[in-house]
């Protein structure tokens, strides 16, 4: 967030004063605004919009005195304007802008007698606050500091848990499903078959880590390119983890069970209506993708559908494997985050930027849960910030949870694994958002997430004295 962001509260002159905030931008070096309304002057404002303020000839004299002045911007620069203003007697300067604001810059050792406040606000929020307010309007600035908490970390933390607990319960069903269907040989055949496309072995672990690890550095460098591949495989993936998610769902239900035969091939109505729903959702989406005031919610609805179906879908064999991938992908985390800062050119850390969209590229990887901040906040009214949350942030550990699920269930041991380890999910998210707060800057969440839930279900096989089975795996499985 650009700390050089703040906010421009106006007043209306009725009883009860209607009262509006704004988004202004300005140098912090040149002018120091204070924290709260509790400390701000409030000044009159005087529309002058027709002009620039190029020369002191375009405003008559005394038009200006002790008021806050909005111009439009011209050719001269800022500090012109302001030194034009500040001898016409203004107490504030605020410059309209029609483009998209940017940081205030210019040369200011050549202007060190201008001391007047100067800031750059929204041409169109200046027609607002008229049609809002009225004509007569009492303005103030100030810059609140960014809130130590936000509560869109709470959404996050709900959604993530939420996934991870159904996604590995999920797992735990289709488990016991299986279970139930290796009565005869031919079954036990099929299911070993299924079994082998969707299983993590050791070897697959570490080839999956080093694509991880070989996308990401070409997403860095080739980011504007690569990201609509991204964005298609998101649709076209999110599309059928939801279908599947939905179809679970609605095999529940004993109604609206009509068939249609088609191609020798018979199917249930309402799965192909489902089937184009998903389809729809995705594409619109797609469409509206960077739609921030909304579209957030349906990327959010087919990431939790993707990493559902992900953990449901992909069995890890036995702890071992789970060590493994966990392991190294925890390694890769931190490397990406912590250790590439000192290897590239401009010293920002390759995951940061690859989530955030290098070089202030508008399109962002839909890999990641997005909830807008929902503190009050400058930010907030200039643009719209979001907490962010990885995929892999919900899937790796789920693949765990998962497995501690399966586990339980080929047992009998009363969910004890999957709950432990849920928990302990739930307590790495809570202690990477303290640090998060803390450090003020982004986080592995793997290094939080991986030692909670790897080392309270080792405490758990340890205690139930099951350490060689959880770690080898059922029979059937090996």
């Amino acid at each position: 967030v650009a700390s050089d962001e703040g906010i421009l509260h106006a007043s209306g002159r009725g009883v009860p004063p209607v009262t509006k905030d704004y988004c202004i931008i300005y140098n912090s070096k040149w002018v120091t605004l204070p924290e709260s309304l509790d400390n701000a002057t409030f000044r009159t404002l005087e529309n002058l919009t027709s002009t620039v303020l190029c020369s002191s000839s375009e405003v008559p004299s005394g038009l200006m005195k002790d008021k806050a002045v909005v111009v439009m911007r011209g050719n001269c620069t800022f500090l012109e304007k302001a030194r034009i203003a500040q001898n016409l007697g203004a107490k504030m300067l605020l410059i309209a802008s029609k483009s998209r604001l940017s940081p205030i810059s210019d040369n200011k050792t050549d202007f060190e007698d201008v001391t007047l406040p100067i800031a750059l606000i929204r041409y169109n929020d200046i027609v607002d606050m008229q049609l809002t307010l009225g004509n007569m309007v009492n303005v103030t600035l100030y810059s609140p500091p960014l809130p130590e908490f936000d509560y869109s970390m709470v959404v996050i933390f709900l959604i993530a848990v939420f996934t991870v607990a159904l996604g590995g319960y999920w797992s735990g069903v289709a488990e016991l499903e299986n279970l139930k269907a290796i009565a005869s040989p031919g079954e036990r055949e099929t299911r070993r078959k299924k079994e082998e496309n969707v299983t993590f072995t050791p070897v697959t672990v570490i080839l999956f880590v080093a694509i991880c690890c070989v996308m990401l550095v070409l997403l860095y460098f080739f980011y504007k390119w690569l990201v609509y591949v991204i964005i298609s495989v998101f649709c076209l993936a999110s599309a059928m983890s939801l279908y599947n998610c939905l179809a679970a769902l609605i095999g529940e239900i004993p109604y609206g069970q009509c068939r249609i035969t088609c191609c020798n091939k018979t199917t249930e109505v309402r799965l192909i209506f489902l089937a184009a729903f998903c389809v729809a959702a995705a594409v619109v989406w797609a469409v509206f993708r960077n739609e921030d005031r909304w579209a957030w919610i349906l990327q959010d609805i087919l990431g939790v559908a993707f990493c559902l179906n992900f953990i449901k879908t992909l069995k890890m064999p036995n702890f071992k494997s789970c060590v493994i991938l966990l392991g190294l992908l925890l390694l890769y985390d931190v490397f990406f985050v912590f250790i590439t800062p000192f290897i590239t050119k401009n010293g920002a850390s390759i995951m940061v930027e690859v989530a955030a969209g290098p070089f202030g590229n508008s399109e962002k990887l839909p890999v990641v849960i997005r909830v807008p901040r929902l503190e009050h906040s400058a930010s907030t009214l200039c643009d719209l910030p979001f907490s962010l949350l990885g995929f892999g942030d919900i899937i790796v550990p789920g693949l765990l949870v998962a497995y501690c699920r399966r586990f339980d269930v080929q047992t009998g041991s009363s969910s004890v694994y999957y709950i432990s380890c849920t928990i302990a999910y739930a307590v790495g998210m809570v202690l990477t958002f303290v640090v998060l707060a803390l450090m003020k800057m982004g986080q592995p969440a793997l290094l939080y997430l991986v030692p909670c839930t790897l080392i309270t279900s080792s405490l758990v096989a340890w205690k139930r004295k099951e350490m060689k089975k959880f770690w080898k795996g059922s029979n059937y499985q090996v």
